[in-house]
């Protein structure tokens, strides 16, 4: 299974953040939303604010038309 598709199927089961990604051995997750979106995938970023840091977010908001 490549990346994109594992990243693929965690944004199905719900949002998902780099160090979500790192699970699947996936080092630079914003290059696979890219390559999803460029795929027609529509996946929202929402970045978020914790300790003075920021990290994003990301949710599949709708798949591909079949």
């Amino acid at each position: 299974m490549s990346q994109n598709q594992q990243i693929l199927a965690m944004l199905r089961r719900g949002p998902i953040t780099p160090l979500d990604a790192l699970q699947v051995g996936c080092f630079r997750l914003a290059a696979r939303i890219r390559d999803l979106r460029e795929m027609g995938f529509e996946i929202h970023t929402h970045i978020k604010h914790v300790n003075g840091k920021r990290y994003a977010q990301y949710s599949l908001l709708k798949s591909k038309a079949a």
